[in-house]
């Protein structure tokens, strides 16, 4: 994703709360490429949850992983054509499909393109064990990001296994994950694995079935120096997503079930090839005088896409509603940590990432291929520069500043000229400098308060350029978006208690807001100005033995700031004002081998489009699960069960933003059951 593989830990302080580690046991490090400082000193809001503390489940929707982070809305779709909407403080809500103005990366490595986009479809979800996102002004310096960054990290394996997961559930719901690693004992040496996931459903809606299979392959070997490298292979081959596509209120109303009669007259559906491989060279300690640590990544790949949409796109102008895409990616990145001082430390990192689209466009003749309408390719590259300065004023206060210089180049090259549709070759530079800074201050070994305020952009991504409401061509009028965003916050930390509590404002100028969606094929058009202020609240509470609650709350209040398309003070269309989230957690009796969960989640109603006439109700859902845990000399049994939706709740999973037909409820299945094992040899 990022193309910077600066981690959220660089914003922490040196060594400020050694008064701290001594005065609690509870210290939290936030990790994320390979850095290690204390949570409680970091001056911006950053959030670190287990995956472990998450309902166990399929792993099949990236929802699974950050439900109940503050800020985080998680929109559910239940397509698994389009992929889960993610956004953060209100960033990403304009994603037709996959994720927009949000970093994701997984173990340092960009998920997401130079241009911004990206997907959770091509994540291996039994990988992470944590998951830290952060929010807020230090987001800019991760580049072409707005919102904030989503930093998925595993854990390397370190003993010899086998491992076998079976499941199972509503809709013919069923995965199969395999898992065979081979590791050498001791701190150096070298570990293999390999997995592989194979899931089926019949979907919760006609016209919505699945089938996906997943490889990775993992290779790390430490050398005597310490050094470590890192090589992942993964491919995800998805050859039958089925679309059901949005319905109408007023369908919604008479039969969330049903589809849009314009899925079966057109066969709408995907299917997705994705393959990507990585390398990466990194000591997290240096023998070298001030040198405190450097790390390289590389890594290349390639997405294949057809997609049928819901339209024939038959005329001359049109661009065809049958996607063939195939893109290429490939990037570096290098960074270095020097202490150079005994209380400061400079992070400097350059990266370089290149995105190529060939993509293809043909009528849909009622489910089949027909005449060619589109025939072009794009390129995007970016090269960016950046530092971060982390200074220890005194024992209690930290000063973190970063800045970044990005450059990118967006390129469309057509080939489909033909008498009424002209050359529509284009091309457009973007220059962008982001800044932030912070402060941290130590009032107490458990309490601390931070402060922090930067500027940011984000372009539009290649495939937002791609159409114009009127006309044909790459929509070059679209500016990137300019953000200031400002936070002020506490944090406290116990043996017993964990939060946060965060107030945000952001103004941005230019937001890239939808245009219109019309049966999967959107526009996109610059905003006056919107802003967004708001209130975050996260914590965990280990009140007994056998008993902890975690919690959340964002209030977001997004508007438009007003223009010639939007009034002043509507909402920004996909975006809850509400959101509160309560997780119980009870191991009987202290118990290692049983936990029940129960949770549930409260999100207000959203507006559908920017003249707000339309709009998703609220609705609270309850989900429970329970697991166990078995060990017998070296085998290991981990069976569980969950339940989604226990109250039969009819409500809107997602909402289709600005939809030019009226189709803009996504709705969400009734209950769901799931229930599986995992069975592991250890050698």
């Amino acid at each position: 994703m990022t193309s910077l593989f600066l981690s959220p830990s660089l914003f922490t302080t040196l060594n400020v709360v050694a008064e701290e580690t001594s005065a609690t046991e509870d210290v939290i490090v936030v990790t994320a490429t390979r850095s290690e400082r204390p949570w409680l000193s970091t001056p911006a809001s950053i959030e670190r949850i287990s995956v472990q503390e998450q309902l166990p489940g399929m792993r099949t929707d990236a929802a699974e992983l950050l439900i109940g982070i503050a800020g985080v809305q998680v929109d559910t779709r239940y397509n698994f054509a389009q992929d889960t909407r993610i956004t953060l403080r209100g960033f990403g809500a304009r994603a037709a499909f996959g994720v927009r103005g949000v970093r994701l990366r997984l173990d340092g490595i960009p998920l997401s393109m130079p241009d911004g986009q990206a997907q959770t479809s091509s994540i291996l979800l039994d990988e992470p064990s944590q998951v830290e996102v952060l929010r807020g002004p230090f987001a800019a310096v991760y580049g072409n990001s707005a919102g904030g960054v989503i930093d998925l990290q595993s854990e390397r394996p370190r003993e010899s296994q086998l491992s076998a997961n079976l499941s199972a559930g509503s809709s013919a719901r069923e995965r199969q994950h395999l898992r065979g690693v081979i590791a050498d004992q001791g701190e150096t040496g070298s570990t293999l694995s390999f997995d592989y996931a194979r899931f089926r459903t019949d979907g919760d809606r006609p016209n919505s079935a699945v089938e996906r299979d997943q490889w990775a392959l993992r290779a790390f070997h430490t050398f005597s120096d310490g050094m470590e490298l890192i090589l992942r292979v993964d491919d995800n081959d998805a050859p039958y997503l089925g679309d059901p596509l949005a319905l109408s209120p007023g369908q919604w109303r008479e039969d969330p079930r049903q589809i849009a009669s314009q899925a079966e007259t057109f066969a709408t559906r995907k299917s997705i090839r994705h393959r990507q491989q990585s390398l990466t060279l990194r000591q997290r300690s240096s023998a070298m005088a001030h040198l405190a640590s450097w790390q390289v990544n590389a890594w290349r790949g390639k997405r294949e896409i057809e997609q049928y949409l819901a339209f024939p796109g038959s005329a001359i102008t049109q661009a065809g509603g049958v996607v063939d895409l195939a893109r290429s990616f490939t990037g570096v990145n290098a960074e270095t940590t020097w202490q150079a001082r005994r209380n400061w430390r400079v992070t400097t990192a350059l990266d370089y990432e290149k995105q190529t689209d060939e993509r293809r466009g043909f009528v849909n003749d009622f489910g089949q291929r027909g005449d060619l309408r589109r025939d072009e390719t794009g390129t995007v590259e970016s090269l960016d520069g950046s530092v971060i300065s982390d200074l220890q004023v005194n024992e209690r206060v930290a000063w973190v500043t970063g800045v970044r210089y990005s450059n990118l180049d967006f390129a469309v090259v057509d080939r489909f000229i033909v008498e009424g549709n002209p050359d529509d070759s284009g091309a457009v530079r973007y220059t962008e400098f982001a800044w932030s800074t912070g402060l941290s201050y130590a009032i107490s070994p458990q309490l601390s308060a931070f402060i922090a305020t930067g500027e940011g952009f984000e372009t539009p991504t290649l495939t937002e350029m791609a159409y114009q409401n009127e006309g044909t061509g790459l929509n070059t009028d679209l500016r990137a978006a300019k953000l200031e965003q400002h936070e002020v916050g506490l944090k406290w930390l116990s043996a017993t208690v964990q939060g946060q509590v965060t107030v945000f404002q952001i103004n941005t100028r230019d937001d890239l807001v939808v245009d219109q969606s019309l049966d999967g094929r959107t526009t996109y058009r610059n905003a006056a100005r919107t802003e967004r202020e708001g209130l975050e609240i996260s914590g965990i509470w280990r009140f007994a033995q056998d008993w902890s609650l975690r919690t959340s709350y964002t209030y977001l209040n997004a508007n438009y700031g007003g223009s010639e398309v939007t009034s002043a003070g509507n909402r920004l269309p996909g975006l809850a004002q509400h959101e509160l989230f309560q997780q119980l957690e009870w191991r009987p009796l202290g118990s290692e081998r049983l936990e029940l969960l129960v949770n549930a989640r409260y999100r207000s109603n959203i507006a559908t489009n920017d003249a707000n006439s339309e709009f998703a109700p609220s609705a609270t859902v309850w989900n429970a699960a329970v697991r166990s845990d078995f060990v017998v000399d070296n085998w290991r049994v981990q069976p569980w069960l969950r339940l989604e939706n226990l109250t039969d709740k009819t409500y809107v999973g997602s909402v289709v933003v600005n939809q030019g037909n009226g189709r803009s409820f996504e709705p969400a299945p009734g209950r769901i059951w799931m229930a599986g094992v995992t069975v592991t040899r250890r050698f």
